[in-house]
């Protein structure tokens, strides 16, 4: 039973994360497609391509990264793969975690309206430093994923050499780093990028129902186009924001050791929902986006006239000949 247990939440986890890796994948083809044929990119397109950049090689690399410690987690914890794993996990969570940030905070300034002369300020800014924010959220990813890879160096190297100071046990070492270097290493480096998100969410979300309570309160009806459009903007950022939180509370949970990694049964359920943002949200992004929505819209049309063609084609079973 438990052997059943633990394939079928492997096989939703990798089912998952395939679908995350079209979709993300779907929203780099487009817009690389649309740089491609124009030269640029508007900035909330610079950010949807390195999320779903970021997104799509997080996902292979997370798959790749759970089955190999699930299956081999001696080698995983004391071998130098599991450092490599690490090392770019930690550079694209990062890099994702800064990218979704500055995408709420774009939206963010784009919609919500302040008299205060900072977020004036930031409105008129924000737009064309996008660029440099990203090239910023690229060195900051890199400095982060090599301070953990310092950490799982040193883990590694006193696993090896087998050299304590004092009585201290390689458990105890480890248990040691995790608690005293990891969590609050983890804590500062994703706090940063979640208070911004946010902060920016709570202004949007706040902002926009504000305006969705205006337009219903001055004579337009809940079928009107811009109360819709409120509304299902709302909905949206809702949803990321959940998806979110909960990434963000999987993470720090796990390191906090809430959740421990020798417990197998569990283990797919957790991380389940640690990728449930990156896998979920590129749906959202696709469905609320007029352009990635026409794409994805004529795609599945395609799709569908295609599976047409080929069920006409398929030749229908004659009635069988009798013999007598």
């Amino acid at each position: 039973m438990q052997l059943a247990f633990t394939a079928l939440f492997m096989l939703l986890f990798v089912l998952l994360c395939l679908l995350g890796v079209l979709a993300n994948g779907f929203i780099v083809l487009v817009l690389g497609r649309e740089w491609r044929r124009r030269g640029r990119l508007l900035p909330s397109d610079m950010i949807l391509i390195s999320l779903g950049a970021s997104r799509f090689c997080l996902q292979w690399v997370g798959m790749a990264d759970n089955c190999y410690y699930f299956f081999y987690l001696e080698k995983f914890s004391t071998g130098p793969v599991g450092q490599l794993f690490g090392l770019q996990w930690d550079f694209l969570n990062s890099s994702t975690f800064w990218f979704s940030t500055w995408l709420s905070v774009l939206f963010c300034v784009k919609i919500v309206n302040l008299a205060h002369p900072a977020f004036l300020w930031l409105k008129w800014r924000f737009p064309g430093s996008v660029p440099w924010l990203l090239l910023g959220s690229l060195l900051v990813s890199t400095v982060v994923s090599l301070l953990f890879f310092w950490g799982n160096r040193a883990v590694y190297q006193g696993f090896s050499v087998g050299e304590f100071h004092g009585n201290v046990t390689y458990q105890d070492w480890n248990m040691r780093m995790e608690i005293h270097y990891f969590l609050p290493l983890k804590l500062v480096t994703m706090s940063i990028p979640c208070s911004v998100f946010l902060a920016s969410t709570a202004l949007l979300i706040s902002s926009l129902r504000r305006h969705t309570r205006t337009m219903r309160s001055s004579a337009h009806s809940l079928q009107d186009a811009s109360t819709q459009a409120h509304t299902r903007a709302l909905k949206s950022l809702t949803c990321f924001l959940v998806l979110y939180i909960l990434s963000f509370t999987s993470l720090v949970s796990d390191a906090a050791g809430f959740f421990s990694s020798s417990d197998r049964d569990w283990y797919w359920p957790w991380q389940i929902l640690t990728y449930l943002c990156t896998c979920v949200h590129p749906f959202i992004l696709i469905l609320s986006n007029p352009r990635l929505r026409a794409v994805f819209r004529q795609l599945l049309l395609s799709a569908r006239g295609f599976w047409a063609v080929q069920v006409a084609r398929s030749p229908c079973p004659g009635p069988q000949k009798t013999l007598g």
